[in-house]
């Protein structure tokens, strides 16, 4: 009897969550990129799946906008041979955007990806919604963390690095050679 109660009640939470997600206009928004990636659909476990889409800048195993999970250039099985929780880490996701509101979720997320890297290095690590939807259920390995101070000094040097870079391109002329 517990056990069909706790169905019951996940079952009528996701349902919240997509109804939410509808009208916070975050699954259309996450529909409209799928039928512009040429994405094949299905619903998995209350999600719509959105297998082999192809957009540009979908470089990740799978995202989720809304309760719309978009799986680049392969099948959602395909990936989860790989990485066995990964609908389970974007169901987290999907319920995100949805406490989010919809669109506040996309600075909100990007912030969080930006404190990660200054945190940690890399996007995931320090980030609170990759921690909250499980870094392992997602793929991520958990990598060490550092000072917000270390990761302003990193930012520095890569900039800095960035910036020399651009000066000594081959071919340029330098003040020097101008006789400036």
């Amino acid at each position: 009897m517990r056990s069909g109660m706790m169905q019951s009640v996940k079952k009528l939470n996701r349902t919240l969550r997509n109804v939410g997600n509808i009208a916070n206009l975050s699954t259309p928004l996450g529909v409209v990129a799928a039928v512009l990636g040429s994405a094949r659909f299905r619903m998995v476990e209350g999600l719509i799946v959105a297998d082999e889409a192809r957009l540009p800048l979908l470089r990740a195993s799978a995202m989720t906008v809304g309760s719309v999970v978009l799986v680049p250039h392969r099948s959602l099985e395909e990936v989860q041979a790989q990485i066995p929780g990964l609908l389970e880490h974007e169901d987290h996701h999907a319920y995100q955007w949805a406490y989010c509101l919809g669109a506040p979720f996309i600075p909100a997320y990007l912030g969080a990806t930006g404190w990660s890297w200054l945190c940690s290095g890399d996007r995931a690590t320090a980030n609170h919604f990759e921690r909250q939807a499980g870094l392992d259920l997602g793929g991520y390995a958990k990598g060490t963390r550092r000072s917000p101070a270390s990761g302003v000094r990193a930012l520095g040097l890569l900039l800095n690095g960035a910036i020399a870079q651009r000066s000594v391109r081959p071919g340029a002329a330098n003040a020097a050679d101008v006789g400036a």
